[in-house]
C-alpha cells in the first residue's frame, strides 16, 4: 500500500459479503453505424456483458482466489486517464502508470471472490421481516443495477456496493464498455480478448454532434443493462452453471445454487453522474419486459450527458451531493438544480392507478461529487482538500447506502423510514423552511445529513400531488 492511502474498510451490514465478476456472450450488434477513423472498425460492437455481482455470502466462508484488485490493471487505466488528458504518449502514460499506483498501489475490495450466497440461518426470524422468501425456504435478495459515471469504472464504487450487499441486496455493478470509462478488458470465452478505450467525437467517422455522441453512448449502456438483467434472469431461473460455463473471467462456480434467490420483483436501476443519467433513462416505459425496474436510484445525474429523462412511471429518489446543488451551473438554458426539481416533481404528478407517484430530491450535506465513489476512502486527506467535501468519507458512502435502503423498504412495503419520512424541509438549497417544532422533533442524523427539496406530505392521503400543489401555491401567493 502505497503510505498514505488508505485500506478500504469492512461493511457495515450483517452479511458477509462474496463478489463474482461475470463476463457474459450477448448476440453481437452495433448500437451505432460511427467507425473509427483509423480502424474502420465499429465503436460501439456489443459482445459481451461484463458486470461485477455483489452479494450477501456464507458466513466465515473461505475461498482460495484473491481478492479483486481495485484497479485491475494500472498499466490499461492509466493511459485511459492520459487520453482523457488529450496528452496520451509513452512518457506521459508512464508518468501517469507512477501517479495512480502511488494513490492506489495495490488496493483490494474487501468482498470474498466466489463464495457461495447466503442460505438459511438457524434463527431465520433474525431476517424473515426484511427479506422476502421463496418456495425453498432460502431467502431470496432485492436487486440494484448499477451504472458507473464517466472516467469511472465497475470497481469504482465497490465500498456502496458492497455495503449494500451486507445489508441484504445483490448488486450487478455494470463495466460500460461505451468509451466513457479509462479502458476495459473484453475477455472472449475462446481466448480472444480486445481493449476498449476513451472514446472521443473527434474519433468517429462521420464525426457526430455532441448531442448524438452522447445518445450513442447512452444507447450502449442501456444496451447494457439490457443484457445485465438478462443475465439476472438466467442466473434466477436455473442456468447460473451455463452462465458460469461461459464466463471467461471462470468466477462464479456457485451460481447453480442461486435459483430462486433474486427477488426479481424488486429490482431497480441506480447510478451516480453520467450512469445516473442512463439510469432516468432506463426508467422510461419502466417496468418492461427488457427493464423490469420498479424504481430508480439516482445520484447526481449529469450535467453534460445529454437531457435527463422525466417520462419515468415508477417511483425514485434523487440525491444530488453538496458540491451539486451549491453550484450554480445552467443545464439546457436553466439552472441544474431547478431542472432536476422539477424532473422530480414531474414523476411525482404522474398516478399510478389514482395513487400519485412518490418521489424525493435530496441533497446529501457536506458531500461532494466524488463522495459516492471509493477514491475519497482510499485517499481521504487528497480528495477532501482538493473537493471541498467536508463530511466523514466513511459517513457519506453510509448515508448514500441508507438512503437507499431506505427506499428499497418503501418499495417492499410503502413504508418511509429515516430521511424519505420527513417532509420538505428546504425547498431550494439552503432554504429552510423548518419551524422550531420539526427541528427539534428531527433526528441530527436527518438534519446533520440531509435537506430535503420535493417528497411526497406526510400530512395528505393523496401525498405526491398534495405536496406540490401545496408548494406551487404558495408560490403563486395563494397564502399571502
Amino acid at each position: 500500500m502505497p503510505f498514505f492511502s488508505s485500506k478500504l474498510p469492512a461493511y457495515s451490514g450483517k452479511y458477509d459479503v462474496g463478489v463474482v465478476d461475470i463476463e457474459a456472450p450477448v448476440a453481437k450488434r452495433n448500437i451505432s453505424d460511427a467507425v473509427f477513423k483509423d480502424t474502420g472498425k465499429p465503436a460501439f460492437e456489443l459482445d459481451t456483458v461484463l458486470f461485477s455481482l455483489y452479494y450477501p455470502a456464507v458466513k466465515e466462508s473461505r475461498t482460495s482466489k484473491p481478492h479483486h484488485y481495485w484497479v485491475p490493471n494500472i498499466a490499461q487505466q492509466a493511459e485511459g486517464y492520459a487520453r482523457f488528458a488529450g496528452i496520451n504518449n509513452v512518457i506521459t502514460n508512464n508518468v501517469f502508470s507512477f501517479a495512480l499506483w502511488t494513490l492506489v498501489g495495490s488496493t483490494t475490495v474487501p468482498a470474498k471472490v466466489d463464495v457461495p450466497i447466503h442460505g438459511m440461518m438457524r434463527n431465520y426470524q433474525d431476517y424473515v421481516d426484511e427479506i422476502p422468501m421463496d418456495n425453498y425456504g432460502l431467502p431470496s435478495f432485492p436487486v440494484v443495477v448499477f451504472s458507473h459515471g464517466m472516467a469511472s469504472s465497475r470497481t469504482s464504487y465497490t465500498q456502496y456496493c458492497g455495503d449494500l450487499a451486507s445489508r441484504g441486496f445483490v448488486v450487478a455493478a455494470i463495466e460500460h464498455r461505451d468509451g466513457s470509462g479509462p479502458g476495459s478488458q473484453v475477455m472472449l470465452k475462446d481466448g480472444d480478448s480486445r481493449e476498449v478505450t476513451h472514446i472521443s467525437a473527434s474519433q468517429l467517422d462521420p464525426q457526430p454532434k455532441v448531442a448524438d455522441f452522447k445518445a450513442m453512448q447512452l444507447g450502449m449502456r442501456q444496451a447494457e443493462v439490457e443484457e445485465t438483467v438478462r443475465v439476472l434472469r438466467m442466473i434466477n431461473q436455473g442456468h447460473g452453471n451455463d452462465v458460469y460455463g461461459l464466463n471467461p473471467r471462470e468466477e462464479g462456480a456457485d451460481l447453480a445454487g442461486w435459483q430462486g434467490r433474486l427477488d426479481m420483483g424488486r429490482i431497480v436501476v441506480s447510478g451516480h453522474s453520467y450512469g445516473a443519467t442512463l439510469a432516468l433513462q432506463a426508467l422510461k416505459g419502466a417496468p418492461s419486459e427488457d427493464l423490469p425496474f420498479v424504481g430508480g436510484i439516482i445520484f447526481d445525474p449529469g450535467k453534460q450527458s445529454g437531457p435527463l429523462n422525466d417520462d419515468i412511471d415508477v417511483p425514485v429518489v434523487v440525491v444530488h451531493s453538496q458540491s451539486w446543488s451549491a453550484r450554480h451551473t445552467i443545464f439546457h438554458g436553466r439552472p441544474h438544480f431547478d431542472v432536476v426539481k422539477d424532473l422530480v416533481k414531474r414523476v411525482m404528478r404522474k398516478e399510478k392507478g389514482r395513487v400519485p407517484q412518490s418521489a424525493w430530491f435530496l441533497t446529501s450535506k457536506g458531500t461532494s461529487h466524488p463522495s459516492m465513489t471509493d477514491a475519497p476512502l482510499i485517499e481521504p486527506l487528497l480528495l477532501s482538500w482538493t473537493t471541498g467535501s467536508t463530511i466523514d468519507v466513511r459517513q457519506g458512502v453510509l448515508q448514500y447506502v441508507k438512503v437507499s435502503q431506505e427506499f428499497m423498504r418503501y418499495l417492499k412495503d410503502g413504508h418511509r423510514t429515516g430521511v424519505l419520512a420527513e417532509d420538505v424541509t428546504h425547498p431550494t438549497y439552503n432554504e429552510d423552511v423548518r419551524d422550531e417544532k420539526t427541528k427539534q422533533r428531527m433526528t441530527k442524523e436527518i438534519s446533520n445529513y440531509w435537506q430535503v427539496h420535493v417528497a411526497p406530505s406526510t400530512s395528505c392521503p393523496h401525498i405526491g400531488l398534495c405536496g406540490i400543489e401545496q408548494e406551487e401555491r404558495q408560490e403563486e401567493g395563494w397564502f399571502g
